[in-house]
């Protein structure tokens, strides 16, 4: 159970992601969380450091969709201005919203990497649907849920065991070594 919750990679933030290993990959389409992924919970729109490396993401080729758990308001408010599309009340980690989004871009799995910030969502959903993940520090942990609190506390165990059998990967490391 807990090697599904492996990401394939882990960055401190989405600017630290080799977006050319990625296209070299064949990775063309990114799901990405929004909250404590892209920005904290509490920042309504995009920064201008984020408006910029999103922008680079498509320069380079890649399709984006926003997968977030969070409700249509705050979705739609954040994505809007980006022109980005976005799927609220996502409910990852079941795996009708990955689907959808790989439907929106077209893209199979194989070819599309998860970024966010949780284990037991984002990691989760994307590992079951097949895709390849990308797990980033939370931006503002101490902003979180109740929710995520208890995620958090679950991932805790989770990551002690993983770690006590040798398969967490460090950070900027791969646990494929290639992928």
């Amino acid at each position: 159970m807990f090697k599904r919750l492996l990401p394939d990679r882990i960055v401190h933030t989405v600017y630290d992601i080799d977006l050319n290993e990625l296209h070299a990959q064949g990775i063309r389409g990114m799901i990405t969380d929004l909250d404590n992924t892209l920005v904290s919970a509490k920042t309504p729109l995009a920064t201008p450091q984020l408006i910029g490396w999103l922008d680079l993401v498509r320069e380079r080729g890649f399709q984006v969709v926003i997968l977030s758990n969070n409700n249509d308001t705050r979705v739609g408010r954040f994505a809007a201005p980006l022109n980005l599309p976005y799927i609220p009340a996502a409910r990852k980690p079941a795996g009708a919203a990955f689907r959808r989004a790989l439907r929106q871009m077209k893209l199979p799995p194989e070819r599309t990497v998860v970024v966010g910030d949780q284990m037991l969502t984002d990691v989760l959903g994307g590992r079951r649907a097949g895709l390849h993940t990308i797990l980033v520090t939370p931006i503002a942990p101490a902003e979180e849920g109740w929710a995520t609190q208890i995620n958090r506390r679950i991932e805790k165990i989770a990551l002690a065991r993983l770690r006590k059998k040798g398969l967490w990967p460090e950070e900027g490391g791969s646990r494929h070594g290639s992928k």
